[in-house]
């Protein structure tokens, strides 16, 4: 993968998220002049090794950390500013000075109130075990759902009209107080004139990032400069194509693109997918490749597989071909990312769900209903596993023959190549794949 051929570039998770993109994404942006998150809120959490330090960053494009690129968070996103400026503030602390100037967010942007994150939090409890979506309570579902009612959703720029903005949330809050009291019997009322004293604060801080993304982008763009879009969650976590209901509440893929960023669909020039060696999950939804044994623990500490958001364990498991295939299909990725390939050192085998089983059945596409996925049984293709550690691995041809021959038939089961492997967190632990290979 030469990263020069890219053009403006997709990297897009192609897994139920957590796939490794924050690294993936800095490691291309030595070759990007921008970066712009579409999609989500403080949900998604990128999680970047740099200079020997580890940073977690949830609303904040991974460009941050990557001096002389400007980041962008695009109308796509939600945008939560207690999180934001408290994620800033943390970077400028660590002396990440880029957060200042570099920094855009879009004007259009719907914000997260503390109503959003209550409501997420009682919603999910009042929820049945066999409906609980595993949300992250951070209110982006409620945030999502208050922007397509278009009565409820309040936008970046209406935080600059303070008068508009009281009278607005006046009405909202009266009217979630009434939702919240009736539907769950919470009978703590929130007060719209704290709710917008806090807000104007935060609005004043904010100032000097706000603008119109949209118009910035289409004219970087003409100035010939390389943009990256950097996707939150992973494609079958999309509210359209994923697992539904078990789901995020935007749209992941690279279709979010277009809508969330405010740029046409032809700008994207490559997408680049991001897979994981491996499969995890957070929270519910079906998962048919998962380990609920000792190797599943195995994998899980080895991995460092808890939540970067959420500090959730993740659920592991076996890497799941036809899931993979599905994502393909939706994202057109022009080469895959392989991820966390240095965990599977040690296994004696590694198994491949190339197809399911449902009763009789042989299904070789994933199903469209999440309940009917969570009733299908795996079928597995074995391979050959390696002892050899791979931390150390620049060149493709240091990985041994079964890490190489696991790698291409990742690729081969979904035709799509990888051109980039990690063996590590660090910046350096990274392999790009020449195309022949």
């Amino acid at each position: 993968m030469r990263c020069e051929d890219l053009g403006h570039t997709c990297v897009i998770g192609l897994q139920w998220g957590d796939e490794g993109k924050g690294k993936v994404v800095d490691v291309l942006l030595a070759h990007f002049d921008v970066v712009v998150r579409y999609s989500g809120g403080a949900n998604a959490g990128h999680t970047v090794v740099a200079e020997g330090r580890k940073f977690a960053l949830h609303q904040l494009p991974t460009g941050v950390l990557r001096p002389g690129v400007t980041s962008m968070i695009g109308c796509g996103s939600v945008v939560d500013p207690a999180v934001l400026l408290g994620e800033i503030e943390s970077l400028r602390q660590a002396g990440i000075v880029v957060v200042g100037d570099n920094l855009r967010i879009s004007d259009r942007c719907q914000l997260v109130f503390p109503y959003h994150r209550r409501q997420d939090v009682l919603a999910e409890r009042a929820a049945p075990a066999s409906g609980k979506i595993g949300t992250t309570s951070r209110g982006i579902g409620p945030a999502y759902a208050d922007k397509v009612s278009r009565r409820w959703g309040v936008r970046m720029c209406e935080l600059h009209r303070p008068d508009r903005l009281r009278e607005r949330l006046t009405q909202i809050v009266a009217h979630k107080n009434a939702y919240l009291a009736a539907l769950y019997d919470d009978r703590e009322p929130f007060n719209p004139e704290a709710i917008a004293d806090e807000y104007l604060a935060f609005a004043a801080e904010l100032r000097p990032f706000v603008t119109d993304v949209a118009s910035e982008l289409a004219r970087r763009m003409r100035e010939g400069q390389r943009v990256l879009f950097e996707g939150a969650q992973g494609a079958l976590l999309d509210i359209d194509h994923g697992t539904y209901p078990f789901v995020t509440s935007s749209s992941t893929g690279v279709g979010g693109v277009g809508s969330g960023a405010g740029v046409p669909p032809n700008a994207i020039r490559s997408t680049v997918g991001v897979i994981k060696a491996y499969t995890t999950r957070v929270g519910g939804g079906p998962f048919p490749t998962e380990l609920t044994d000792s190797l599943g623990d195995q994998i899980r500490e080895r991995g460092r597989e808890f939540g970067t958001t959420t500090g959730r364990p993740r659920r592991c498991g076996w890497f799941d071909a036809v899931a993979l295939a599905y994502a393909v299909t939706i994202s057109g990725p022009r080469y895959l990312a392989l991820v966390h390939l240095d965990t599977l050192s040690g296994l004696d085998e590694l198994k491949i769900c190339v197809g399911y089983r449902l009763g009789r059945q042989r299904l070789n596409t994933l199903p469209a209903d999440a309940y009917t996925l969570a009733e299908v049984t795996p079928v597995y293709e074995t391979l050959d596993g390696w002892s050899e550690a791979l931390d150390e691995c620049r060149q493709y041809g240091d990985l041994p023959a079964a890490a190489r021959a696991y790698v291409e038939e990742l690729g081969r089961r979904v035709g799509v190549p990888v051109g980039l492997i990690s063996v590590g967190p660090a910046r350096e632990q990274t392999i790009f794949v020449a195309d022949e290979t």
